[in-house]
């Protein structure tokens, strides 16, 4: 057993958790984009490294050592996967929501499995018709003598072919509302999402809720707080996805440089043409830019900073469009054979694009930050 580590899960520090994704994750991230699904052993073996539960600290019941922790895990494994990635991010959004809303009742019934990677959570959001806008939002749940019936139609939900426990948003007579539901429900039915651009093999649902009958216990937090909590939860999946791109910017480096390093064009080895080396100039330092990013939104979350959810969004749009342009940049370098399955920086190119979009597109953050900068005068954010 390996001695308590710095930073890391558990007992397991980051050079081991890139070990791991080394030889147990990206072998295999193909043959998910492929299949359009992850083997369950995969799953298993996350859970017997604790990862799963690495959103919450030990202290909180998690196998976690803080948000710096998350990111390096989230960073690493999206350097793997993307799609493995995709379905850690929404369980660690559900876990959150349990922990830091939920009753005790359902903390009973879900906390340690969820922790322990016994059962998988997704998040139920975006619908038909009113995408990710809460005004506009359709689902509905109305209070019965025995708890909450849902009814309604969410889309887009990551992980919803396999998840056991989904935290659906439904606007109640007070207002939106949060509610984490069995999936084994009888009320609850899941429809495939076959052939997305990217993220394939993240097991992609829509989800039809149809009288579907739950307790009083599965009402998250209180009834109409539903946009704070969705405000809290997004956050954290953002953050997630910020640290992802890291690991995309990181995998989309590594590709380019080994390319670069063993085919000749012209005469010469590719990392001596002037056009090459800014490419990877260029992806090189918006890694480590991204990087340091997604840090300072990690450190001003373990502080309790309230400058972190702007921070969030800064690293997660930075981040986003930069994987796009270094996945975009990989193909070129790799000419012919980057649009092709020998190297993985077309698929690298797909799972960056959905990283533009998922968990606030790339114009929602702008309009974000442009708010923020201008409410605040450009304020500066502390780094610690």
């Amino acid at each position: 057993m390996p001695v308590q580590a710095e930073s890391g899960v558990g007992a397991w520090s980051r050079a081991e958790i890139a070990a791991f994704v080394d030889k147990v994750v990206a072998p295999r991230a193909a043959e998910f984009d492929q299949t359009a699904r992850i083997d369950p052993s995969i799953i298993a073996e996350f859970a017997g490294r604790g990862l799963w539960g690495a959103v919450l600290s030990e202290a909180d019941g998690g196998t976690g050592a803080g948000m710096t922790t998350l990111a390096e895990v989230h960073e690493e494994v999206g350097r793997g996967c993307s799609s493995m990635r995709s379905l850690l991010t929404v369980h660690s959004m559900a876990l959150y929501a349990l922990d830091r809303w939920g009753t005790e009742t359902a903390k009973q019934r879900w906390k340690a499995d969820l922790v322990a990677g016994n059962a998988l959570g997704a998040f139920c959001l975006t619908e038909p018709e009113a995408g990710s806008d809460f005004a506009a939002l359709q689902a509905s749940a109305r209070r019965t003598d025995d708890g909450w019936v849902l009814d309604g139609h969410k889309l887009w939900v990551t992980g919803g072919q396999l998840a056991d426990v989904l935290l659906v948003f439904a606007r109640t007579a007070v207002g939106p509302a949060a509610f984490l539901v069995e999936a084994a429900n009888p009320g609850i039915s899941r429809i495939p999402v076959r052939d997305i651009t990217g993220t394939r093999g993240s097991q992609v649902a829509e989800i039809v809720f149809d009288n579907c009958e739950v307790g009083a216990d599965a009402l998250i937090g209180p009834e109409g707080m539903g946009l704070a909590i969705a405000t809290g939860v997004l956050d954290i999946g953002r953050f997630s996805v910020a640290a992802g791109c890291v690991g995309i910017l990181q995998a989309c480096l590594n590709a380019c440089v080994s390319y670069a390093n063993s085919r000749h064009q012209g005469g010469a080895l590719l990392r001596e043409h002037q056009l090459v080396q800014q490419m990877i100039a260029t992806i090189a330092t918006n890694t480590r830019a991204a990087r340091l990013l997604v840090w300072q939104a990690a450190r001003l979350k373990d502080t309790g900073s309230p400058d972190t959810i702007m921070a969030t969004c800064i690293a997660k749009q930075f981040a986003a469009t930069a994987a796009a342009a270094a996945a975009n940049d990989a193909v070129q370098l790799h000419g012919a054979r980057g649009c092709t399955d020998e190297y993985p920086v077309g698929r690298y190119l797909r799972d960056a694009k959905v990283m533009e979009i998922i968990e606030g597109s790339t114009q929602l953050q702008h309009i974000l930050i442009a708010a923020d900068a201008c409410r605040n005068q450009a304020r500066v954010i502390p780094i610690d």
